[in-house]
């Protein structure tokens, strides 16, 4: 059994792993927190009561509103680079795949006429994805999320040079 479990942990980068879903479980806080729990759908689609929004003071004031879209790009690139547990090519991949993705969600929130208009109809039959539609026409675009999507891009990158299995060890 433990020799399993040390052969799966050289398919995987276990490092990287933990550090996407520590930064991730923090970012949740912003949510549970920070955030009327109409406004997030994993806490008014929630079987019990998960808010804290108005039981605790709001923890992240300004920079609650635009740490969600640090936190997402951040997490997934190292969530999704540790399950790959690739190298440094995989790493600029990953990296412009999430950026990519956070970037064009973002810029639909501002251009959302046109991405209500491509959402097809069948979406509101499917768990997650019933929320598309009111993603884009409650979100809102800020110039700062593009920033901290951006900053949350690199940094990444780096965390995941620092993290690397195969890097020289000075």
């Amino acid at each position: 059994m433990k020799k399993n479990l040390k052969a799966f942990g050289s398919l995987i980068n276990i490092r990287q792993i933990l550090i996407g879903l520590g930064v991730l479980l923090f970012g949740i806080l912003v949510y549970l927190i920070d955030r009327s729990p109409n406004q997030t759908y994993f806490v008014y689609k929630s079987f019990v009561n998960i808010s804290l929004h108005n039981i605790l003071p709001n923890l992240f004031g300004f920079i609650g509103n635009s740490l969600p879209s640090f936190v997402h790009v951040f997490s997934f690139i190292l969530i999704t680079a540790g399950l790959l547990n690739c190298q440094k090519r995989g790493y600029i991949i990953i990296c412009s795949f999430w950026f990519l993705t956070d970037f064009i969600f973002e810029l639909g929130q501002k251009f959302n006429s046109l991405f209500l208009k491509i959402i097809p109809s069948w979406f509101e039959s499917i768990l997650l994805l019933e929320n598309t539609k009111s993603y884009f026409f409650y979100g809102t675009f800020d110039f700062i999320d593009l920033f901290a999507i951006t900053t949350g891009t690199v940094i990444a990158y780096f965390i995941l040079l620092a993290t690397n299995k195969n890097r020289m060890m000075i």
